[in-house]
């Protein structure tokens, strides 16, 4: 349940300038690991409901599958075109790259507070949503196994 969670922390990390200078992730490699995520999340949603619910059919799985593309299609496709259209953010933005031989993270506490974009707000949103729905799954079932309802 938290893996996908801690991955969208490290993406974000991976992406600030300020501590990672010249070594931050490309508009590839955020790409790619934007879809590693939500394949993460789709497969720890379809594994905590198949715990919460041992009777989970293949065809409820694939459902969830392609419920899960789907989402991620439509903020795949929502988040390039806010890049778009947002002047501070293109799509593409070359990486400068120099001096990364040389360069160091500053010390912490000389880091500015991180300033989040409208984007990282949605990105976070969704990692809510993901862990209160993966929790709720969880608390049901606590709550069915203190009952006596499971199997």
């Amino acid at each position: 349940v938290l893996l996908p969670s801690a991955t969208v922390f490290l993406l974000l990390l991976c992406n600030d300038k300020e501590v990672l200078g010249p070594w931050i992730n490309g508009r590839g490699v955020n790409l790619f690991t934007g879809g590693i995520v939500a394949i993460l999340v789709m497969l720890s949603i379809i594994l905590t409901a198949a715990v919460v619910f041992p009777d989970i059919t293949a065809t409820q799985i694939e459902l969830i599958l392609l419920i899960g593309a789907g989402l991620g299609i439509v903020i795949t496709l929502f988040t390039l075109v806010a890049s778009m259209i947002s002047k501070s953010s293109p799509v593409i933005q070359p990486l400068e790259r120099r001096g990364k031989d040389e360069w160091r993270m500053p010390p912490l506490s000389t880091l500015a507070p991180k300033k989040i974009s409208a984007l990282n707000r949605l990105w976070m949103g969704v990692l809510r949503a993901y862990l209160v729905i993966a929790a709720g799954l969880v608390l049901v079932r606590i709550v069915s196994l203190a009952m006596g309802w499971s199997h």
